[in-house]
């Protein structure tokens, strides 16, 4: 018997994993159908990718390029809509899936009112665990909606639990890559630019989530992430180097046995996987010709030369509102370095900074609800400008060698 085509909302549909999602479904005709893409400001990009897809709804979320979205879809029968809450009401609509590939904290909200609305997720977004993972994971539970993991790590980890219990599970292990700077002295790092920065060797990707891995927060927010997506204490979670970015994730196992999911380092694979789920679908890439590889190595990270690892994992072990404060910190300390603000290291030492500001000055209780999840990141995207603004961070540590 014939499966009807599945449904699927795009949040976020210009970005890296937007455009890679539309990819999968390209090559699948008859086997999704695209009902709302959504973008932040590329009205011109955006239309033309509702065109390609054939989507019902092409919302942009700023309301000043509505009329340039309206005008590039006259005659192709798709609605236009603009502003936040036309994402929202994007995210809300009736679908099999809902892909949240909003990039930072104006993912909350439509990936909420998915959640919300009784639809699964495939969540490409970390803002949304890191900022108020409690809330997301309690709505999920009420409307026994599943959230898919779209990262190639938890996508990974999610396959090899397979509805296993954590209490068989021994360790989560997340693979990284170690960045372009895997080698690097902090010395060396401290003269980084934005260009080296983004040089990644194995993944591409926006440039946010690039400095990410150069600095290794990426990985301190997958930890938070996974804390959340498996209902794993911070015991259970580790990271591991892997330059090769073949395997995505291990689980070891109280019995001892140790599972890991390989694949090539491209997101199509793990986006195929959510947008089949339940189901296996079709090969979204190549498969893996292991005698070619050569060899797979894994080695410790350094939390010497790369402290964001450590910040993260002190924030997950504080609780309360402390990821929140460093998800959007660690965003403006970003954005500030690819603006040539400040230096590469700085943008840790900017972070907690914040964070030891917030332990000052404000409640770090965990957000009840989207609304507090919210304020608190604002509050935090001020405090670190103000430093940056302001020039508080510490300078890279003299002396600081191999």
């Amino acid at each position: 018997m014939a499966v009807a085509p599945r449904r699927v909302t795009i949040l976020g549909a210009t970005g890296s994993v937007g455009m890679s999602t539309l990819e999968v479904i390209a090559a699948q005709p008859d086997a999704y159908v695209v009902e709302a893409v959504t973008a932040n400001a590329n009205a011109a990009k955006l239309a033309r990718l509702a065109r390609a897809c054939g989507a019902r709804l092409a919302v942009i979320a700023g309301q000043e390029h509505y009329r340039d979205l309206k005008e590039a879809l006259a005659g192709s029968g798709i609605e236009a809509a603009a502003g936040s809450e036309a994402v929202a009401e994007a995210a809300e609509r009736p679908a099999d899936l809902v892909v949240a590939a909003i990039v930072g904290a104006a993912g909350l909200v439509p990936t909420h009112t998915a959640i919300a609305a009784g639809t699964p997720v495939a969540l490409a977004n970390k803002e949304c665990l890191v900022s108020a993972g409690e809330v997301f994971v309690a709505t999920a539970r009420a409307r026994g909606v599943a959230i898919l993991p779209v990262d190639s790590e938890h996508n990974a980890i999610f396959q090899i639990l397979d509805g296993r219990r954590t209490d068989e599970v021994e360790r989560i292990i997340i693979t990284a890559s170690g960045g372009p700077f895997r080698d690097w002295t902090r010395t060396a790092m401290a003269a980084a630019t934005p260009a080296q920065a983004l040089r990644h060797p194995n993944w591409s990707m926006g440039p946010k989530i690039t400095v990410d891995s150069a600095t290794m927060m990426n990985k301190g927010l997958e930890l938070i992430e996974a804390h959340y997506l498996f209902g794993a204490s911070n015991e259970q979670l580790e990271v591991v180097v892997h330059p090769q970015s073949i395997v995505h994730g291990m689980v070891a196992f109280r019995d001892g046995a140790l599972l890991a999911a390989m694949g090539p380092p491209d997101m199509r694979a793990p986006i195929a996987h959510c947008l089949a789920w339940p189901r296996r679908g079709q090969a979204a890439v190549g498969g893996l010709d292991l005698s070619a590889l050569g060899g797979l190595t894994f080695e410790q990270p350094d939390a010497e030369r790369f402290p964001a690892l450590a910040l993260a994992l002190s924030a997950l072990a504080a609780g309360g509102g402390a990821t929140n404060i460093l998800s959007a910190a660690n965003e403006v300390a970003v954005a500030a370095f690819l603006a040539g603000r400040i230096g590469f290291l700085q943008i840790a030492e900017i972070v907690e900074e914040t964070i030891a500001r917030a332990v000052a000055e404000v409640s770090m209780a965990s957000p009840a609800n989207i609304d507090d999840a919210l304020a608190l990141d604002r509050w935090g995207r001020r405090s670190a400008a103000d430093i940056v603004e302001n020039g508080r961070a510490r300078t890279a540590r003299k002396g600081d060698g191999a």
